[in-house]
């Protein structure tokens, strides 16, 4: 019987883009390049009919302690808010989820914008955007909107 604390993880990329440290903030700047491991180029026929794809990635550069809470985008001006209402990359597991704008599919390499992943962080899954991604009734917090007024 396996351990289910034991969570195997292959990456099936990995991240290219001029972003060398996890500090940026311009995320939706930022062109990539993911480069999707030969053996899984198959696995990516058709996502070029997609205008949007979830890129889920390791974090692999996000170090230190885990907080319980803290200030969203690090700003002190927004409440304390536990680290699982928020986005902040110290998390438990360094998993990062980003919906990005596909640009360009060439053979197994993938271009995209706005995806905020640091070159050379590994790609652990892709997946296509579809129309029941959209909630027409989502809600949030108020400082949530403070953070989109900017």
């Amino acid at each position: 019987m396996t351990d289910p604390s034991i969570i195997p993880l292959k990456p099936i990329g990995h991240v290219r883009n001029e972003t060398k440290k996890p500090a940026h903030r311009e995320w939706g700047k930022i062109e990539s390049v993911l480069i999707i491991d030969p053996d899984f180029t198959a696995s990516i026929d058709g996502i070029e009919g997609f205008s949007h794809i979830i890129i889920l990635f390791w974090m692999h550069q996000t170090r230190g302690e885990i907080p319980v809470k803290v200030h969203p985008q690090g700003r002190d001006d927004l409440p304390l808010t536990g680290v699982f209402a928020t986005r902040a990359p110290h998390r438990p597991n360094a998993i990062g989820m980003t919906v990005v704008k596909l640009l360009e599919r060439s053979k197994n390499m993938l271009r995209v914008s706005g995806l905020d992943a640091i070159d050379g962080s590994p790609v652990l899954d892709i997946k296509p955007y579809l129309p029941s991604d959209l909630m027409p009734d989502a809600r949030y917090p108020d400082w949530v909107a403070t953070l989109y007024r900017e």
